[in-house]
C-alpha cells in the first residue's frame, strides 16, 4: 500500500471535516428538542448529534423511538435548510488544502451522512463544489449509509482501497473506511471527537491543524 501522501483519492466527509457545521446543528436541533419538552439537562453535551446519520443519531443519543427520530429530523431539516453558508461555512484554510491537492493531481470526493442534495448545496455555497470529482452521500434516510457512499466514491474513481485515503472527523468515518478497505485520517480542529476516539477506530493518522493534514496528504 502506497504512503498517505501518493494516494490518488482523497475522499472527505463533510461535517466536522470540510466544513464548521457544529454550532448550526446542534442550535438547531436544540431548539426543536426543547419544542418536543426535552430539557437542556437532558440534552447535555449536543455534539453527540455531529456524525451519525439522522434520524437515527436522535435514537443513538437520546433514545427516541424510530417515529420520533423521524419527525423531529423533519422538523430540524426544515430549520436547518434554510441556514444558508453560515451554518456550514469551510474551515479555514480548507479551499486553499483543496485547490492544492488538486494542483497535485488528486481526485478529490466526499463520503458524508448527510443527504446528497444538501451536501451538494453545502459545497456549492462554499464554493467548492467543482473541485470535487465524485461528491458522494446519503441517497436515502433508509437502506443508504456512509460505507455506501464511500463504496461509490471508489467505483467512481476507479480506484481501491489501497489507492484512497478518507479523511473524518469521528469513528464513523474510520469504521466506514474500515469496512471499504480504506485507511482514515482522523481530524481534530473541529473538536467533534476526543483524540482517543479516533485512536481506539484505528485512524492511520490523526490532524490537529489544517496545516497537519496537508502535511500527511501532500507530504
Amino acid at each position: 500500500m502506497p504512503p498517505i501522501s501518493q494516494r490518488k483519492l482523497v475522499v472527505f466527509d463533510f461535517d466536522g471535516t470540510l466544513v464548521d457545521s457544529m454550532p448550526g446543528i446542534v442550535a438547531t436541533a436544540r431548539a426543536v428538542m426543547h419544542r418536543h419538552g426535552w430539557t437542556d439537562e437532558e440534552l447535555g453535551d449536543m455534539s453527540r448529534l455531529v456524525g451519525p446519520p439522522f434520524p437515527q443519531a436522535y435514537s443513538m443519543v437520546y433514545g427516541l423511538s424510530e417515529a420520533e427520530a423521524q419527525q423531529v429530523t423533519e422538523e430540524y431539516r426544515a430549520i436547518y435548510a434554510g441556514l444558508g453558508r453560515d451554518g456550514w461555512p469551510l474551515f479555514e484554510g480548507m479551499d486553499a488544502l483543496l485547490g492544492d491537492l488538486k494542483a497535485a493531481g488528486k481526485l478529490l470526493g466526499t463520503a458524508s451522512s448527510k443527504r446528497e442534495f444538501l451536501l451538494r448545496r453545502g459545497l456549492e455555497t462554499n464554493g467548492v463544489l467543482d473541485l470535487f470529482d465524485f461528491p458522494m452521500a446519503k441517497l436515502s434516510d433508509h437502506g443508504d449509509s456512509k460505507v455506501a457512499a464511500l463504496g461509490r466514491a471508489l467505483a467512481a474513481a476507479g480506484v481501491d482501497g489501497s489507492e484512497a485515503v478518507m479523511v473524518g472527523d469521528r469513528r464513523f468515518d474510520a469504521e466506514a473506511a474500515t469496512s471499504c478497505g480504506v485507511e482514515c485520517v482522523g481530524v481534530l480542529y473541529g473538536a467533534t471527537a476526543p483524540r482517543s476516539e479516533l485512536e481506539s477506530a484505528g485512524c492511520a493518522a490523526i490532524a490537529d491543524t489544517i496545516d497537519d493534514l496537508r502535511r500527511i496528504l501532500l507530504g
